[in-house]
C-alpha cells in the first residue's frame, strides 16, 4: 500500500510530525497541571499542619489529602501514557494499559473521596462494577502482552523419537 499510493510516505511523515508535536504540547500542558496540582497539595498539607494540626484520625481530612494525592498521580500517569515512544512494537498495548490504569486510579480516587453517608447503593454498585471491569480488562491485556514477550509462555512442540 505504501508503494501504490502516490505521496503516502510524505503524508505518513507529515502525520508523524503532527503526532510528535501534539504529544509535546499535551505533555507540556499536563506537566503544568501536575506541577500546579503538586503545589496545591503541598499548600493544603502545610495549611492543615499549621492550622488544624493535621488530625489523621479525622476521615474528612484524610479523604481530602488522599483525593489531592490521587489527582496528581492521575495527571502523572496520564503524562506517562502520552510519552510512549512512537514506533515501539507494543505502543498500542502500552497506551491501552495506561488508559486502563488511569481509569482504575480515577475510580479508586472516587472511592476515597466518597462520603458514604450521602451515597446511594446504585452509585456504589456502579462504581464497583466499573473497577471490576477495568481490572479484568487490564488483567486480560497484561496477560496477552506477557504471553507475547515471555518465551516460556509459548507452547513448545515435542517430537517423539523415531523408532
Amino acid at each position: 500500500m505504501k508503494n501504490t499510493l502516490p505521496g503516502f510516505l510524505r503524508l505518513s511523515r507529515l502525520f508523524d510530525m503532527f503526532e510528535g508535536a501534539a504529544m509535546l504540547i499535551l505533555s507540556v500542558c499536563i506537566t503544568l497541571v501536575a506541577c500546579l496540582g503538586l503545589l496545591h497539595v503541598v499548600v493544603a498539607v502545610a495549611r492543615l499542619i499549621i492550622h488544624a494540626g493535621l488530625n489523621p484520625t479525622e476521615p474528612a481530612v484524610l479523604q481530602e489529602i488522599f483525593g489531592l494525592f490521587f489527582t496528581v498521580l492521575i495527571a502523572l500517569e496520564f503524562r506517562h501514557s502520552i510519552l510512549v515512544l512512537p514506533g515501539s512494537e507494543s505502543q498500542g498495548m502500552i497506551r491501552m494499559r495506561s488508559v486502563l490504569l488511569i481509569g482504575m486510579m480515577a475510580a479508586v480516587r472516587k472511592f476515597i473521596v466518597l462520603d458514604l453517608n450521602g451515597v446511594n447503593v446504585s452509585e456504589l454498585l456502579a462504581l464497583s462494577a466499573a473497577v471490576l471491569s477495568l481490572s479484568a480488562a487490564y488483567w486480560l491485556v497484561r496477560g496477552k502482552a506477557m504471553a507475547r514477550t515471555d518465551p516460556s509462555a509459548v507452547p513448545q512442540q515435542t517430537s517423539s523419537p523415531k523408532q
